[in-house]
């Protein structure tokens, strides 16, 4: 009997430890660049995106799910779970160079930032990131540095290279921290970044991971394979977004192929809306008003999914405010990390996800800043912008080339976005005491993020 049982344990101890490895959820974000609200087929695009659409079915579309207006904030967001403003990444990330690229607050992420992957790496995670960083580029900055155990991809967004700008060196392509290629092929990325990400499923297959998978498309310049070229019968941007749909499709059949469907969390997002300066290179945000770099809803609101087999129910639609920010509080009620021991202004949603009866926004107050200005705010289904100026696009570009844009000033405005998705009539005079309690909270918000932001890091 002592023989059987000293025999037993072996298969007892792996069992257990398996078994253990399989309490925690996967996570696995994919997030695409500047696709906006309208450019999945189940929110409303003109062309078919079946493998998300397979996902919404079985799992829940977000139609108030808010990034930040441009691509270095949203991912500063996602991984702080905080206003990127307040962990000094307000704009965007750049390569040396231009002028804007020698100030301070764009060199990358602060190394002391307690990052999303590595509060999950506490709990026993491996971690990957694939496809664009955009946090900064030294090596102090790269997502290895951050909490990353693997990194493939670009430091930076795709068009930032010659001759864009000439001022800057050729784009990189990296492996962990060592540049492999210089000006990849484009037309490859979606698939490399797919075969990458299938490849770390497979190898971490036994214990809980974190997989993000940052696509460079559709950002401009917009590059599909020659598999998918022409397939939308849609025009190039539509065949883009169709292949990023493929890769979607392929890595739910890694889950699949070894037996991880039923206990992986998966939220496909974007970063951003559509950069509409580049017309027919560019996505449709819908009735949503103006695009990418502006706090209209049309520069933030973007498409979003979930799906947990099990832990989402199917065919389910969350209507209440959620954004960027909230996924590190979420995961953290999820697989119990400890929050980060600084100020974040995220909060967890894992009641919407699981659909939970009068569940409600995580947060009162949204608000949207572009670069480091306050610009609006909303409670509820008001939104007030106070008086700024934003980019308007007077005449879109066609084929890559980018169109005119001018600066125009919206006065004191309040939309009821319920009503009027398309920020159109403005209710200010209708309903001052509304208009008076989200001026006064823009102004004590303000004042709190200046006097708590933390700085970004150095470039040493």
């Amino acid at each position: 009997m002592k023989r059987i049982c000293f025999l037993l344990l072996p298969f007892l101890f792996f069992g257990f430890a398996e078994n253990k490895d399989n309490i925690l959820p996967n996570i696995i974000i994919i997030f695409a660049d500047d696709l906006a609200y309208s450019d999945l087929s189940c929110f409303g695009a003109s062309f078919p995106t079946p493998n998300l659409d397979s996902l919404a079915k079985e799992g829940m579309r977000f139609t108030n799910f808010y990034a930040q207006p441009q691509c270095s904030p949203s991912r500063a967001a996602l991984l702080t779970g905080c206003y990127p403003q307040r962990v000094g990444i307000p704009w965007v990330v750049g390569p040396e160079g231009p002028a804007w690229t020698k100030d301070k607050y764009f060199v990358g992420l602060h190394q002391d930032e307690q990052t999303l992957p590595e509060l999950l790496k506490s709990k026993g995670y491996a971690t990957a990131c694939v496809g664009k960083w955009h946090l900064g580029h030294h090596s102090a900055h790269l997502p290895t540095r951050h909490g990353f155990d693997t990194y493939f991809g670009l430091p930076y967004s795709n068009d930032m290279y010659p001759p864009n700008q000439v001022e800057w060196p050729d784009l990189p392509l990296l492996d962990q921290e060592k540049i492999i290629e210089k000006n990849p092929d484009q037309s490859l990325l979606t698939q490399r970044y797919t075969e990458k990400a299938i490849q770390f499923i497979q190898k971490n297959k036994r214990k809980p991971f974190f997989l993000y998978l940052a696509h460079s498309m559709p950002h401009v310049p917009i590059f599909a394979s020659k598999k998918f070229e022409g397939k939308s019968k849609k025009g190039e941007y539509a065949d883009v977004v169709q292949e990023l749909d493929w890769s979607a499709g392929e890595i739910f059949k890694a889950l699949k192929k070894n037996k991880l469907d039923k206990n992986t969390l998966i939220i496909f997002t974007s970063d951003n809306g559509a950069w509409l300066t580049y017309g027919n290179h560019a996505g449709s945000c819908g009735v949503l008003r103006e695009g990418k770099a502006t706090t209209f809803e049309g520069g933030v609101r973007v498409p979003t999914i979930a799906f947990w087999k099990g832990k989402i129910p199917a065919r389910t639609v969350c209507d209440k405010v959620v954004g960027l920010m909230d996924f590190l509080p979420t995961f953290a009620e999820i697989t119990g990390f400890a929050l980060p021991n600084k100020i974040i202004d995220g909060k967890s949603f894992l009641p919407l996800l699981e659909n939970k009866p009068n569940s409600s926004s995580p947060r009162t107050y949204h608000y949207y800043f572009q670069i480091n200005e306050l610009q609006a705010i909303r409670k509820g289904k008001w939104k007030l912008h106070v008086p700024h100026s934003y980019e308007f696009v007077e005449q879109a570009g066609k084929d890559g080339q980018r169109g005119k844009s001018v600066q125009k000033m919206i006065e004191l405005s309040l939309f009821d976005l319920e009503n009027d998705p398309g920020e159109q009539q403005n209710l200010a005079s209708q309903y001052p005491n509304i208009v008076q309690e989200l001026k006064e909270e823009i102004a004590r918000f303000d004042k709190e993020i200046r006097e708590n932001k933390r700085p970004a890091g150095s470039s040493l």
